[in-house]
């Protein structure tokens, strides 16, 4: 395996941009070519009426939520600290943070949220947050985004991969095929990922600590010496 000099940023932007520079304060060259691109789905604003709180699992489902209407009244709940931040940016005053997973937003509305519950996010989710809560509170998802493929090629040299969520870790693989990881390492946000890079031959799968953009740049770890 090469050391980690260039290191492929997949995610969607404007998430790319904030971690290549993180990369670049690193040490390491990133080279962003995200492999899925966020759009959102048109529709009439949102009928808020008769439910108590909203909950959000990115930064993505807040822009995209905000776009539809400008109703701000409601106590948001959110999967992380940047979902957060960015739906306290939104003008929601309200804002409180799971600060990890799916799960952890669950046990969070399960124990302090006011149903029901409306939850903008992507058409297809990664987790079923409904079962995580098992009945606890009522919920009602909203689709308001899609992440598309971009088909974007893979960089021609790269010593690492990082992949933000399991659609860009499947989307990242089916680009690579089943010989493209060779000698090189990937990094996912969760086990989810990893186990959506399939077949992709990679010398080294990593898997971030916590489902964070800090800990997948951690789990990198350092960059090779330059020559």
């Amino acid at each position: 395996m090469s050391p980690i000099r260039r290191v492929w940023v997949t995610r969607t932007q404007p998430g790319a941009a904030r971690t290549a520079l993180r990369l670049a304060d690193m040490g390491f060259e990133p080279v962003v070519a995200p492999v899925l691109a966020v759009r959102p789905i048109p529709q009439p604003p949102p009928d808020l009426t008769g439910f108590k709180t909203l909950a959000f699992t990115s930064p993505n489902g807040v822009a995209a939520f905000t776009a539809l209407t400008g109703d701000r009244d409601l106590p948001v709940f959110t999967v992380g600290d940047a979902t957060a931040e960015r739906a306290r940016q939104a003008g929601f005053s309200d804002v409180t943070s799971a600060n990890g997973a799916l799960s952890d937003l669950a046990w969070l509305l399960a124990g302090s949220a006011t149903g029901p519950v409306l939850a903008p996010g992507p058409r297809e989710p990664a987790g079923d947050l409904d079962a995580l809560l098992s009945g606890a509170v009522e919920i009602m998802p909203l689709p308001v985004y899609e992440a598309v493929e971009t088909g974007a090629a893979p960089p021609q040299d790269f010593d690492a991969v990082l992949l933000h969520s399991p659609r860009a870790a499947w989307a990242a693989s089916g680009l690579l095929g089943p010989n493209g990881g060779e000698g090189r390492v990937a990094v996912a946000i969760s086990p989810n990922a990893a186990t959506a890079l399939g077949g992709a031959a990679f010398d080294q799968i990593r898997i971030a600590g916590a489902p964070t953009d800090a800990a997948v740049l951690q789990a990198l770890g350092k960059p090779a010496p330059r020559v």
